[in-house]
């Protein structure tokens, strides 16, 4: 029971990624029926507004190091530190809740760019050419960020003050089960976003105009609503959920370049299995396959079936689609 205890909450951390991020890819075809390759892409540069934030927060000059009395020694010490002492060491410290704050209008603003500079143009071409269009333009944003920030991954800690462990277990009358503070926080603030932009789209005025709009954009255009331009806002919400998925997940994996790609495509096979354009399905689905993931990576099953951990979502996916082939929660 331990260990099934542990892998559900793995997958659900795990889900809760898949999910945020093919949240927005879902709102994206929904609303403007372009297939977003750059989606992950996003997810990355989420990660690395963090990578910035502590990279700012930490900036630093030679102090004399007074513990040492034999000779002159020095020690770099950030700037914060020297001005405010233990406060200044508390903001370093939070660089990560700090940076969700940084990110919300960065990646809003980055959303807006990229719809009005480049995807809008290729609203009316085929799928092909968007996959095209936007796969390079996640390949250029990719090499940016390896040019400015370099290959290796950026380890980055989570506060000191959920950096430990919580004996989970024990609500439930299991024995040591302990599960990292950050990863339950990560779920919960999933669930949180997740539930914010349902919200949003059902229990506001703008929200449903917009989902209106996903049903039939011609005729919420006839009514005299600038619909290009709520869907336009619509793609700068699906880069700030993307952004936030990141600046949370950069204490569980050490930011790369390359791991918008390595996210990309699963949470496409998560939308796939979703179904096109259903948000409840995404999220489903991002649950569903982080949960079969997890179980699936354990040595008591990888020992029968060695690699099925790499494959399992991709079999599930067919397996799905050959039974129902518009997903999940897709509309017949």
């Amino acid at each position: 029971m331990e260990a099934l205890l542990l892998q559900v909450l793995n997958g659900l951390d795990k889900g809760g990624a898949y999910a945020l991020i093919a949240l927005g890819l879902t709102l994206v075809f929904g609303t403007l029926g372009v297939v977003n390759f750059a989606h992950g892409a996003l997810f990355m540069l989420g990660a690395f507004v963090a990578v910035s934030v502590q990279n700012v927060l930490t900036i630093s000059k030679k102090v004399k190091d007074e513990s040492i009395t034999f000779f002159d020694a020095y020690k770099e010490t950030p700037y914060l530190e020297i001005w405010w002492g233990d406060f200044g060491s508390l903001i370093i410290d939070f660089s990560v809740p700090i940076a969700i704050l940084v990110a919300i209008p960065v990646m809003l603003l980055i959303g807006l760019a990229m719809e009005r500079g480049l995807v809008r143009h290729f609203y009316k071409r085929e799928h092909a050419d968007q996959i095209l269009v936007t796969f390079g333009l996640a390949i250029v944003l990719q090499e940016i960020v390896k040019a400015n920030f370099g290959a290796n991954p950026i380890p980055i800690s989570a506060p000191d003050a959920v950096a430990g462990s919580v004996d989970i277990g024990s609500m439930f009358g299991l024995t040591g089960v302990v599960y990292p503070w950050w990863r339950i926080l990560y779920l919960c603030f999933s669930l949180a976003v997740i539930a914010g932009v349902f919200a949003f789209l059902h229990m506001t005025t703008f929200g449903m105009v917009v989902r209106a709009g996903m049903h039939d954009r011609e005729t919420v255009g006839l009514l005299g609503i600038d619909i290009q331009r709520r869907f336009t806002i619509v793609f700068g919400l699906a880069a700030v959920v993307a952004g936030l998925a990141g600046v949370m997940y950069t204490p569980i994996l050490p930011p790369d370049y390359h791991m918008g790609m390595d996210f990309l495509v699963l949470s496409f096979v998560v939308v796939v299995v979703g179904g096109m354009g259903s948000l409840p399905g995404a999220v489903a689905a991002g649950f569903l396959l982080g949960i079969l993931q997890s179980f699936f990576s354990m040595n008591e099953v990888k020992q029968y079936l060695p690699g099925i951990d790499q494959i399992i979502i991709y079999l599930v996916a067919v397996i799905i689609l050959l039974v129902r082939p518009r997903g999940l929660m897709g509309k017949d």
